[in-house]
């Protein structure tokens, strides 16, 4: 099961300027999407381009009209849909998660947008609120030993290496030690698995995120702010794991790049 994540930043505007090509030759199983920033109408229409008119769709466009927006689509049926963490936020278009059924067993799917936040503002406790909510979600995933990995773009960056810049950054929302702790609350135990570091190694990024400004993404000046976290039963059987950047700027189709994961749920039996 291939799962592909991605902040789109509007995703009329990523069909535009190229994501529909991308998608076709990516062949994903499971799409997952942020700042979708459309209607269901809207959402559908791009869909359809892109061959997956009939496959299954669950998306929240969030009550702030042309922001947020987060959406799961799943070449197999859903059996259930859930808006919001545990009920919490659903209106914000936030937070979606679906689950599916696999040859290992039910999955879950979640897709998620954190916002960036401000240091030391309102907006950050909002933020930090929602990573909490994220926390409890999480615990109880793992704690019922179930098969889920939480995608998406989490702004976020986790340690030194998964930002170009990272002294300049560190009184700033989106490298503040309290979020950092709460990603190492998240895999401290092993519970839960960041899947793209763990294939990696302990390497600079692969980035996810470049200014469309200046020349960062030619100096891949970037940011790793995009996820995919898998419960350990499921991080286990990762075949393979990579960053969608773009060859050039010139093919950007966001200002984000996607997340690529392989997962083998071919029926294998997997760890206790």
């Amino acid at each position: 099961m291939r799962v592909v994540t991605s902040n789109v930043n509007g995703v009329r505007a990523a069909a535009r300027r190229g994501m529909i090509p991308w998608l076709l030759h990516s062949d994903p199983d499971v799409l997952c999407l942020q700042e979708v920033r459309a209607s269901d109408v809207e959402l559908a229409k791009v869909l359809a381009e892109a061959g997956l008119a009939h496959w299954s769709v669950a998306h929240t466009e969030g009550s702030a009209k042309g922001r947020a927006g987060v959406a799961v689509v799943t070449r197999e049926p859903h059996t259930d849909v859930r808006v919001g963490i545990d009920g919490d936020f659903a209106d914000e278009g936030r937070w979606v998660e679906v689950d599916v059924e696999t040859a290992a067993g039910p999955l879950t799917v979640a897709s998620a947008y954190v916002h960036t936040g401000e240091a030391g503002t309102e907006r950050q406790d909002v933020k930090m609120a929602f990573l909490g909510a994220m926390t409890r979600r999480m615990h109880r995933a793992a704690g019922a030993g179930a098969l889920m990995v939480v995608t998406g773009d989490l702004n976020v960056a986790h340690r030194e290496a998964d930002l170009k810049n990272w002294k300049g950054n560190l009184t700033k929302a989106g490298f503040l030690p309290e979020e950092r702790a709460v990603m190492d609350g998240w895999l401290a135990d092993g519970t839960w698995v960041d899947v793209q570091r763990a294939h990696a190694g302990d390497v600079t990024g692969p980035y996810t995120w470049w200014s469309w400004r200046g020349k960062a993404f030619d100096n891949d000046a970037g940011w790793r702010i995009d996820y995919q976290l898998a419960t350990a039963r499921l991080a286990a059987v990762v075949t393979h794991a990579s960053v969608g950047r773009a060859p050039t700027y010139a093919e950007r189709w966001s200002d984000h790049a996607p997340v690529v994961v392989d997962y083998d749920l071919g029926g294998a039996a997997l760890p206790g």
